[in-house]
């Protein structure tokens, strides 16, 4: 009944946003990802690792037959795209495979299983689809932000950064002079979060053949759930970063240049009185808050009961993130203090919805959606007394997301040295 009714949710959130999209005139999240059982995919790599996710649920003997399916089918369309001359000029040359197996398991589950092996397999299809229904969804949200906010705050933010050293700024001047091999590799690393994620979830469900289940609590229900929410704070919070703020900007009709200035990285923005600004309608207002550093969070966080190199990795896709984010100009400093504390909240109300609402996992969501309404309320309102007095101010935001880390580690603590609190169950009749 879980399953069935998360599945109709997510069903019905795609085809409200998909009309949403159609209204805007911009394709949605089912009309794309249909288009990449044909044409060339856009996230060939993620078609992959989603197959990835739904072989979880198979026997090995299973796995090998279905990625030699699908490596057999993207030669086959390769070779076939080949002789037709049809170049691929935007995405991957190969992922359709991918997207048909996934595909081709849940006819098999329909068809040829029953009971408890077609529920775990059609868990399976569901869990690789969401993950790449989920990249779908985000770029049209980000879509979606710049259609229909064309004001932005990013003076607000870029005053309240004061506080923190504008670090945009100097981790942007630091990347410059790595040159382009330090520049590959961030970039890499922030186009490949998805992946790093999958390969922590792909270890956390590496029993679930076996065991025919899935844990309670696993990555992937956290990467999706922030990706869900997130795009709604950038309604209300709409900014474009600093690079596209402050730096070179982005042209539009007429090479309107919608930039402030052109002082990103070279020379700190001025402390003056912010005001929103308006900007085109292209650029994603996607910074508040960085979904990028929630997301490398929570992989930091789930890599951690993992070996000794998954724990390393995790770490290392963590600092890379941050550096990325802010070396790149995406974000500002008080971007990746409100994505920690929105990530650990979010990580929190899940798994104590999976093993029961208790007093501790209470108290720490309600302190983290405080401290993230805090935020957001402070570079609203504050940005000005943030920016005159950073010595006071700088110190207060690394002490509220301090707070959470702490809250959050207190409770997953305390968890671990106490038993999950038993659901009740009705009583079942005697059979007479």
């Amino acid at each position: 009944m879980l399953w069935a009714t998360a599945g109709a949710a997510a069903l019905g959130f795609l085809v409200a946003l998909e009309i949403a999209a159609r209204r805007l005139g911009i394709p949605g999240p089912i009309t794309t990802q249909a288009r990449e059982a044909v044409f060339a995919p856009k996230s060939g790599f993620l078609l992959y690792a989603g197959m990835a996710l739904t072989m979880v649920v198979l026997t090995w003997r299973q796995r090998l037959i279905a990625l030699g399916a699908a490596i057999g089918i993207d030669v086959t369309v390769f070779v076939v795209r080949w002789l037709a001359d049809a170049r691929v000029t935007e995405g991957h040359p190969f992922g359709n495979g991918a997207l048909w197996v996934v595909l081709g398991c849940g006819v098999i589950a329909v068809t040829r299983r029953t009971g408890p092996e077609r529920l775990l397999l059609l868990k399976g299809v569901a869990l690789g689809l969401l993950l790449v229904a989920g990249r779908k969804t985000g770029d049209t949200w980000l879509l979606i932000t710049a259609k229909t906010r064309p004001a932005v705050l990013d003076q607000y933010l870029a005053t309240a950064d004061h506080a923190l050293g504008n670090p945009s700024w100097l981790v942007g001047r630091i990347v410059r002079a790595t040159g382009p091999v330090g520049a590959h590799v961030l970039d890499y690393v922030y186009v490949q979060l998805a992946v790093a994620a999958v390969c922590v979830a792909l270890y956390q469900l590496r029993h679930v053949a076996v065991e025919r289940r899935f844990p309670r609590h696993h990555l992937v229900r956290t990467f999706l759930v922030i990706g869900l929410l997130g795009p709604a704070i950038y309604m209300i919070f709409p900014v474009v970063g600093p690079i596209f703020a402050y730096g070179p900007g982005a042209s539009g009709t007429g090479g309107v240049h919608w930039a402030v200035a052109n002082i990103w990285p070279e020379t700190a923005p001025p402390m003056t009185a912010p005001q929103p600004m308006p900007y085109d309608e292209i650029t994603p207002r996607n910074c508040m808050p960085s979904l990028h550093t929630a997301w490398a969070t929570v992989i930091f966080l789930h890599s951690r009961k993992g070996p000794r190199v998954l724990r390393y990795a995790g770490t290392f896709w963590l600092i890379a993130t941050l550096g990325a984010t802010l070396g790149f100009g995406y974000h500002y400093g008080v971007d990746l203090i409100a994505g920690v504390v929105f990530a650990l909240t979010i990580e929190a109300a899940l798994r104590s919805q999976a093993r029961g609402w208790d007093r501790s996992g209470t108290q720490m969501v309600a302190h983290g959606a405080t401290v993230f309404v805090a935020l957001l309320l402070s570079y609203r309102y504050l940005p000005m007394e943030m920016a005159r007095h950073p010595l006071l101010y700088g110190p207060l935001l690394l002490l509220a997301m301090a707070s959470v880390i702490y809250g959050y580690m207190r409770t997953t603590k305390l968890w671990e040295t106490t038993t999950a609190p038993v659901r009740q169950q009705e009583p079942q009749p005697e059979l007479v």
